[in-house]
């Protein structure tokens, strides 16, 4: 216990060091930014573009560095790690805290905004909730990016849960071990930066997410099918610890605001401008990519209505809420 403490209390005393140190001598504050994805990831790559615009437009107040691939942090560890002050700001996709706080999980609703625009929408709906949520965690989110619509990868051709039944499948938050168990298979929880081995191995046979992971991971050395199902289009987003958000001086804050509304906006361009390009890579590479077939898709749409439900029975009004809004739209 005494280790625990002595770890939460330095990083915390690191924390405060660094709030304000910028603005109390004028020397930059140099922050560590630990993301989970791989660097040639669009994340990371914008990642890196904020990180130049944070030190442009602070005048040189914030050097950000970027830690891609889990290098610093697993992909897990990021958001305690904001929190907690052992780093200052991190990436992170919002959905993994659901379990913590199941509203963050608004972005894994499925079938509910299946476009980039209809997302866009949803986000606008749930950010206030969102925002207010993230404050109680300690934690400033200041941009956010959507991936490609989410869909399935397996190693022979699917029809119909009959042919998933047992298959241990890669989950990587609540809503993706929801949809695993409901259409009878195995969920694990792999990170990305450790998909590839899973594949290799077989921890892992199935999964669901985006082209890009698929590209990313180079899954076609062990899979065979890409399923487009466009259930979701999940968020990640680059938090900031709110004790060195709240010591920043106005000046500072705007600058890397501006910095983050700009990234944000052009992570979101870049995500959909590869999305028809993943496809195009994984097809180059021997997959099969096919929209899912009317059965299986029939049984995805109802999962995911329970899951909805599920969802607003646990989040309540402020849930129901941001879907009000959303469809107000």
């Amino acid at each position: 216990m005494k280790i625990i403490t002595k770890k939460l209390v330095g990083a915390l005393l690191g924390s405060a060091m660094a709030t304000g140190a910028a603005m109390a001598d004028g020397h930059a504050q140099s922050w560590d930014m630990p993301m989970a994805y791989a660097a040639t990831n669009f994340h990371s790559e914008k990642g890196v573009e904020f990180a130049a615009k944070v030190k442009e437009y602070t005048n040189g107040a914030i050097d950000i560095t970027v830690h891609p691939g889990g290098s610093l942090f697993k992909g897990g560890e990021i958001k305690r790690a904001v929190q907690t002050g052992q780093a200052p700001i991190g990436e992170r996709f919002m959905s993994a805290h659901a379990n913590e706080a199941p509203l963050l999980g608004w972005d894994n609703l499925p079938f509910i905004a299946t476009s980039y625009e209809a997302n866009d929408k949803l986000w606008a709906a749930a950010k206030d909730k969102v925002n207010a949520q993230l404050s109680d965690l300690n934690l400033v989110a200041l941009y956010t990016c959507p991936w490609p619509g989410q869909g399935f990868y397996f190693k022979k051709e699917v029809s119909s849960s009959a042919d998933t039944q047992g298959i241990k499948f890669r989950s990587y938050n609540s809503a993706t071990a929801t949809f695993a168990e409901e259409l009878g298979m195995v969920p694990v929880q792999v990170e990305a930066a450790e998909l590839s081995q899973a594949l290799a191995t077989g921890v892992a046979e199935s999964f669901i997410s985006s082209g890009s992971t698929g590209y990313d991971r180079k899954v076609w050395e062990h899979l065979s099918h890409y399923y487009k199902v466009n259930a979701w289009l999940p968020r990640n987003y680059v938090m900031v610890n709110k004790g060195v958000w709240d010591g920043l001086d106005a000046e500072v804050q705007a600058g890397v605001q501006k910095a983050a509304d700009e990234t944000g906006a052009a992570c979101s361009a870049k995500s959909a401008e590869l999305a028809g390009w993943y496809f195009e890579q994984l097809e180059a590479n021997g997959m099969q990519v096919t929209d899912a077939g009317p059965e299986f898709l029939a049984e995805l749409e109802t999962i995911g209505a329970k899951m909805t439900a599920d969802w607003l029975a646990t989040v309540g009004d402020d849930g129901q809420a941001i879907l009000d809004a959303y469809n107000a739209n």
